[in-house]
């Protein structure tokens, strides 16, 4: 790292950089508590993220807003508070979550739940929007009092159709079902309660809130992204008509039993200059409250996506291309045969952060995958495996119905006894017999990222404790399988390393 870049970073993130669990390529915050996305905007030719961050240490409360800003989405700034807490007024206790929008006088705006009062507004006037000033008339909409319908949650978004603004709160904390809340405004100050957005409780479970919800318009759709405490971070695609939004698909980025430690949690959106749809979302630490204390610092970002639909209306997710400036190393394979039962190790490669681009076809196994941060004895490793046969329907692979389940399996990736969460995260789809399926996977030393053909996302905290676990295998089970082409980088690092 040049002398320029180091005098970009924030000190506190040399002091931490000895640990072997802090990220390389993804974003974190210099030290101690981050959570939740705030207010991403791209504004003036950078990408800024806002995120919750407790400046007092690696653990949730005293809630204000952090702040780093990039022009390359792969490379970022640090920046001072955006939004502390009080010391008077509706936020006086914390400021919690929210978003970004840019109001009818062209001022990028904030509107954030602030505790104890109410939902807030604030504004910024410079161009790297470090100062931001806080609405005169703040709690803009007040938290709910006896009798009152709507419920305010942690976390609205708000936009402008026209000359009127529209704002959502979810009902985090107050499920079942899932809903959203629509208020509108005409002069930024005065908010009227209008009805709930949508219905809720038809794709998702009982006792599932809609938390951080997160509305915008994709291709000829609309979606509302949103993160529910029980099941973690999901997604309605549907139609939006008079100022109501009727979800007709759905889909989850957290997929284990719980949904949330360990795994991607809370997201929210951009619009950037290229008219592209960007998430960023967040991975929950899966390691015990003390040792995040004592580690100084805690929770990370997922690798920006593009978000799209296909040609069927599914939202597809795409790592940000802008990543592929980290790649280092190069090496290929092509048309590796699998046989049943085999584990082939990778020689040529060995590493804790790297991305890998497979390409995998299948004749008669049943299972197949890849192996990462692999010990040589196999005491520690991850798998990514494509369970063809999840049924175990006693047939020819041919016969056996097109579900499939994609598992990012954690069960032995640690040998640490601080790990206190070691749940598999996993999907399903329909694959028909015989059809390759590409996984993409980002390896970056205590998480593991996989997309699959850019429709299926799994992600997975993983904290290796032994120094060799650097391997990459190939196996398959049951049967034969084809790596058409498998193509593997070593990832550069954007903070500094020990």
């Amino acid at each position: 790292m040049t002398e320029s870049k180091q005098r970009d970073i924030d000190p506190r993130r040399l002091e931490l950089a000895s640990d072997p669990y802090r990220p390389a390529y993804h974003f974190i915050c210099p030290a101690n508590w981050m959570n939740d996305p705030n207010g991403t905007i791209f504004w003036k030719g950078r990408y800024h993220i806002f995120y919750q961050y407790n400046p007092n240490g690696a653990f949730h409360g005293t809630i204000h807003w952090g702040h780093a800003s990039s022009a390359d989405l792969v490379h970022w700034t640090d920046h001072p508070i955006a939004l502390p807490p009080g010391p008077e007024g509706a936020d006086r206790d914390q400021c919690y979550s929210g978003a970004a929008f840019v109001n009818k006088e062209g001022v990028p705006t904030f509107i954030y739940h602030g505790l104890p009062d109410g939902i807030c507004l604030a504004t910024s006037d410079d161009d790297l929007l470090i100062n931001w000033e806080k609405h005169p008339a703040n709690p803009i909409i007040p938290n709910p009092g006896p009798g009152d319908e709507y419920w305010v949650s942690g976390a609205p978004c708000a936009w402008v159709e026209g000359d009127t603004y529209y704002a959502l709160t979810g009902n985090s904390g107050n499920a079942p079902p899932d809903v959203a809340y629509l208020y509108t405004s005409k002069d930024f100050a005065n908010w009227e309660y209008l009805h709930p957005f949508y219905e809720g409780g038809v794709f998702t479970e009982w006792g599932e809130d809609c938390g951080c919800p997160d509305f915008f318009r994709l291709g000829n759709k609309h979606v509302l992204s949103f993160t529910s405490h029980p099941r973690g971070a999901q997604f309605y695609i549907g139609t939006y008509a008079n100022q109501r939004f009727t979800p007709e698909r759905h889909k989850r980025l957290a997929l284990g039993d719980t949904g949330r430690p360990g795994v991607y949690n809370e997201g929210l959106t951009l619009l950037d200059d290229k008219d592209r749809r960007i998430l960023f979302g967040r991975l929950h630490e899966a390691r015990y409250s003390y040792v995040q204390r004592a580690s100084g610092w805690a929770g990370m970002f997922a690798l920006p996506m593009v978000l799209s639909l296909s040609d069927d209306g599914d939202l597809l997710m795409e790592p940000a291309p802008e990543l592929e400036a980290l790649r280092g190393e190069h090496t290929h394979f092509s048309d590796v045969q699998l046989n049943a039962d085999e584990d082939r190790q990778l020689e040529e490669i060995r590493g804790d952060q790297l991305e890998i681009r497979a390409v995998f076809e299948w004749e008669s196994a049943e299972e197949f995958g890849v192996k990462v941060c692999c010990s040589p004895d196999g005491e520690e490793q991850t798998l990514i495996r494509l369970n063809l046969n999840p049924w175990s329907a006693n047939r020819a692979p041919q016969e056996i119905r097109p579900l499939r389940e994609l598992i990012l399996d954690a069960n032995r990736s640690s040998i640490s006894s601080e790990v206190s969460n070691r749940e598999s995260e996993r999907c399903t789809f329909d694959l028909s017999y015989g059809e390759s399926i590409e996984l993409r996977v980002f390896v970056d030393r205590s998480v593991v990222e996989v997309f699959a053909n850019d429709r299926y996302y799994l992600a997975k905290r993983i904290y290796p404790a032994r120094p060799d676990s650097l391997g990459v295998e190939l196996f398959a089970r049951g049967g034969k399988a084809t790596v058409r082409s498998l193509d593997v980088w070593q990832m550069g690092a954007i903070w500094p390393l020990a």
